[in-house]
């Protein structure tokens, strides 16, 4: 067996470090992998969750895609290349640049989610790209900017929750999405801090809590409201703080002046003693962190929620603090680094505006192009993939690393909508649902057969490092790109562009070039990379950004000192809480939410391959309280209807008092959940609906 590489897991943004050792330089069907923890890492610190420790078997399984298909059937690397911009210029020759759409995924490396934005906007010329991310944490990302100017997931270290006396946790289930997550919480508990839950299901982290906060879905902006009205009243609020170092707080002390406890608790059904309880334990905390995930982010009002709950953290003097803030659980591996670099449609490299015309000419320059070339912003997740085959809507998507067929609201919609396209190309590594519809399929490289750099819910910068060959046949995502670019030459070298523009050149293969030059062009930006090296990140085990020399130790607490807005202070936003945009009534009586669980992750593309995974869930299901359960004469292990507005799906019962009466809970991990939610979008941030909407239950025969 050769030597372990050291690298890291490819699921989640807690991206956890693992040393792969392989049986020989090959990979492939019947060779051993083992992989282990890296004790240098501290996300982690030797701990990997059973997501992280199978990560190995699609690796040396026999489900690797490893030809291109063309139609179904299997095509040459040149063959299917050739066709794909063949049908490209066709595309926009009839129906303009944004007849071609791209859509990117947030587990894609820095150097890819780079490329693929540059690819769009300086080859196809079009303002039609967004990405899975913005399914993820685009609530919390747009509420931190407004808030701080600035959006990084957790703006100090993950260690720093470990020395916090209290955490306030709200929409998160991190012991099954992240678990080594959460032993930075119970070092706080073990050093006597307390944990505090808001989630309308007695999850696994609410069992660890030392108060559970149960709202109805939907409610957690009133819930926020309520505990800064309480947090004021009851003489919690660090007016020293809120004096020197905030703008805003008169709007918002006048806003939730109507938000007494016991109103909220009609709303939300959270009981003011314990509303109380959880205001006294983050007030009498030295060192406190309020944390949001995407049970308070994945609505149609998820900015203004994450903007209550940060009101709550700046009334308190946390963000800035050492050992306090605000922060967002990240989700997907590189959902940080994947939205700072220019594959969301409203972004440029560097986290920059696209439609700020100094952004436009510093990355321009970094890319040999006229900044008039460079489009505008385009249509946001669900609104792209909503107009695909519309008249006035892209005709062609070439789509990586994503699978919208399972993951997308209104998912039925959203096949339709796949289905209509001229041109569908699918970049994976395994025959996804959505791969199942493409017209091409590319076979590409996974985690351990390539290498580039991952960024956390830290804001840490991390090196993903080759540890096997890639099966023959399969190529890079980089390959891809320049493939692409090089036979779509006439439209890179077009009148504006560079003398003697060279696509295979301008569009390398090797990682280390394409972040040199993500560097460049992230250089003077929010989240500036230009001091960061992939020898400084071996060297360091990673680098906070923003990092803008060589000489600059990064910066792992962004907040100490100001923050990056016009005066340097933060900003109050008063909002105010409304209905989800579906309430139940008598035809649809009960609430749905949807997440995940322990043995999957997101549309379970990946996982649900693995057979030690499988083992565990290897099913949807549908989660009912046994007084609903009762009520409908269901049984446990009974198959169930849940029946939306949009769609019908079916799943076996689980009975299970963790979960409150009025609401149901189904994984999005298999097609069905999703067939049922919402795309009704957060007008900030575009996010769907994802976490609440109506539905009712029927017994299957």
């Amino acid at each position: 067996m050769k030597a372990p590489t050291a690298t890291h897991c490819p699921y989640c943004a807690l991206q956890c470090g693992m040393n792969v050792a392989a049986g020989s330089e090959e990979s492939g069907a019947g060779e051993t992998v083992t992989i282990t923890p890296r004790q240098d890492v501290p996300a982690n610190a030797g701990g990997l969750c059973q997501k992280g420790w199978t990560a190995g078997e699609l690796l040396t399984g026999g489900q690797r895609l490893t030809t291109p298909l063309l139609h179904g059937e299997p095509a040459g690397w040149d063959e299917a290349l050739d066709y794909v911009a063949d049908r490209i210029r066709q595309v926009q020759a009839e129906h303009g640049s944004d007849g071609v759409a791209v859509f990117g995924g947030g587990g894609l490396t820095n150097e890819k989610a780079y490329q693929l934005g540059k690819f769009a906007r300086t080859v196809l010329r079009t303002s039609q790209i967004d990405y899975n991310g913005r399914f993820c944490m685009s609530s919390a990302a747009a509420a931190s900017n407004r808030a701080f100017g600035m959006d990084r997931g957790l703006p100090f270290p993950i260690t720093d929750l470990a020395e916090a006396d209290a955490v306030l946790l709200a929409g998160g289930n991190v012991a099954e999405t992240m678990p080594p997550f959460l032993r930075h919480l119970t070092a706080m508990r073990e050093r006597g801090g307390s944990l505090i839950v808001v989630d309308p299901r007695l999850t696994a982290t609410a069992r660890q809590a030392d108060l559970h906060l149960q709202p109805t879905p939907g409610t957690d902006l009133a819930l926020a409201l309520g505990l800064l009205h309480l947090a004021i009243t009851e003489g919690h609020l660090d007016e020293a703080y809120v004096a020197g170092r905030t703008t805003g707080f008169d709007a918002v002390r006048t806003s939730v002046a109507s938000w007494w406890p016991e109103r909220v608790e009609r709303i939300t059904g959270v009981p003011v003693a314990h509303m109380r309880q959880a205001v006294a334990i983050l007030g009498g905390a030295g060192r406190a962190a309020i944390l949001t995930g995407r049970g308070a982010e994945q609505h149609a009002k998820g900015t203004d929620t994450v903007t209550a709950f940060i009101n709550l953290a700046l009334a308190l003097g946390l963000p800035g603090r050492p050992g306090s803030g605000y922060g967002c659980v990240t989700g997907q591996g590189n959902g940080q680094g994947g939205r700072e670099h220019g594959q969301k449609a409203d972004q440029l490299p560097g986290y920059r505006k696209i439609d700020d015309p100094a952004a436009r000419e510093h990355v321009a320059r970094v890319w040999g192009v006229d900044p008039r070339d460079l489009p505008g912003p385009g249509r946001s997740a669900y609104e792209l993939l909503d107009a695909l085959g519309t008249a006035g809507g892209p005709r062609a998507l070439l789509l990586f690393g994503s699978n919208p067929v399972i993951s997308a609201p209104r998912a039925g919609h959203v096949t339709g909508r796949l289905g209509s396209l001229d041109l569908l190309v699918v970049s994976d590594l395994v025959m996804s649902e959505t791969a199942a519809m493409a017209d091409v399929v590319f076979p590409t490289t996974q985690w351990a057969e390539e290498g580039g750099t991952m960024t956390n819910l830290e804001g840490r910068v991390l090196l993903r490092r080759r540890a096997v060959t890639p099966p023959p046949g399969v190529r890079s995502d980089l390959e891809i790109l320049q493939g692409l670019a090089v036979r779509l030459r006439g439209l890179f070298s077009g009148e504006h562009a560079s003398a003697g523009a060279d696509p295979a050149r301008a569009f390398s293969t090797e990682p280390r070039e394409v972040f040199d030059e993500l560097r460049r062009a992230s250089a003077g930006g929010v989240a500036d990379y230009a001091g960061i090296t992939y020898e400084r990140i071996a060297a360091e085990t990673g680098v906070f950004w923003p990092c803008p020399a060589e000489d600059h130790p990064g910066t792992p607490r962004p907040f100490l000192d100001g923050f990056p807005t016009p005066d340097g202070r933060a900003r109050f936003v008063p909002v105010e809480h409304r209905p989800p945009g579906e309430d139940v009534d008598e035809e649809y009586p009960l609430y749905l939410t949807t997440g995940r669980v322990l043995a999957h992750y997101q549309s379970g593309a990946q996982t649900r391959r693995i057979a030690a995974l499988n083992a565990v869930v290897d099913e949807t299901f549908v989660e009912v309280h046994p007084d609903l359960a009762e009520r409908l004469e269901v049984s446990a292990g009974q198959l169930l209807r849940v029946v939306s507005r949009r769609g019908v799906a079916e799943g076996v019962a689980r009975v299970n008092p963790a979960i409150r009466a009025d609401t149901v809970f189904m994984p999005f991990h298999w097609a069905g959940a999703n067939l049922l939610t919402n795309p009704e979008l957060d007008p900030v941030s575009r996010m769907p609906e994802f976490k609440v909407c109506a539905v009712r239950l029927e017994r299957v025969g």
